[in-house]
């Protein structure tokens, strides 16, 4: 149970950096993930009853993701829609596309070759991914791209001053979030041998979970990078799950649980009763 937990906590950590970018970087609401999520599933899926490779398929729903968050983008600053709404609009849509990749509402990859399917361990796959994927954000977070990106949450106005085109960046970074939060969406398919147009149901709200108990975790940003907290967050956040279910709670009271959670987390937080080491010695 142990061993499954972290798998699984590290796939979601995918999810969970790329729900990072809008919601921290970005300070944009992107409900677009629950249904990138999914249809990175659907789209891997669909690929691998087709016999398409495992590793393509991977990068196929990752371009999926890719144009998910270019129509949620575009639609936010070329129609002025709230990023919020223009979010819940793409999602929805994405419920009825998804079902049009598959060709009905889940798909079965039991019988078909997957990454998993091989002789590699499960984890020793999943770490690979998650390095790639913590590897190069760190790297593009870095590069002047990631600062002005960053910027962009912080101050539009000093972006502008710097000759960007703040609507262009806030797509870009729209399109490096879904298509990460696809790419994961597509690796859990895998991992689980399914594909379910539901699986996507309350991923922001996961990812938002393990953002804010990682950060409670490890309250110095400075000395952690954004991956390092993500993970730690994921995997904190699938322990309490797994506690929770082992102690006696339904599969179908998980959800009750994350929204618990959250709003005890942001509560204590809120009421300071979180603080960090500055903010203890000025209280004192």
């Amino acid at each position: 149970m142990l061993m499954g937990t972290i798998e699984q906590s590290l796939i979601f950590a995918i999810m969970v950096m790329g729900v990072y970018i809008t919601f921290r970087i970005l300070d944009f609401p992107d409900m677009t993930v629950d249904g990138s999520f999914p249809m990175g599933a659907a789209i891997v899926a669909s690929c691998l009853v087709k016999g398409v490779d495992p590793v393509i398929a991977l990068l196929l729903a990752t371009l999926g993701g890719c144009i998910a968050g270019f129509i949620t983008g575009f639609i936010s600053v070329k129609f002025k829609i709230a990023g919020l709404l223009a979010g819940i609009i793409v999602m929805t849509g994405l419920y009825s596309i998804n079902i049009k990749i598959m060709g009905r509402s889940n798909l079965s990859l039991f019988s078909v070759k997957h990454l998993f399917s091989g002789e590699m361990n499960s984890l020793i796959i999943i770490v690979i991914a998650v390095g790639i994927c913590k590897i190069f954000l760190d790297f593009l977070l870095k590069t002047k791209f990631g600062f002005v990106l960053r910027a962009l949450g912080d101050n539009e106005n000093l972006v502008v001053t710097l000759g960007v085109d703040k609507n262009k960046l806030k797509i870009y970074g729209l399109i490096l979030s879904n298509a990460i939060v696809s790419l994961s969406g597509g690796l859990y398919a895998q991992y689980q041998g399914f594909a379910d147009v539901g699986m996507g149901t309350g991923t922001i709200v996961t990812g938002l979970a393990s953002i804010i108990i990682g950060e409670s975790i490890l309250r110095n940003k400075r000395a952690f990078s954004m991956t390092t907290v993500v993970i730690v967050g994921t995997i904190l956040y699938r322990m309490i799950i797994t506690v929770a279910l082992k102690i006696g709670f339904n599969a179908s009271d998980l959800k009750l649980i994350t929204a618990l959670i959250v709003v005890g987390i942001l509560a204590i937080k809120n009421n300071g009763l979180l603080k960090d080491r500055k903010g203890v010695k000025k209280h004192a």
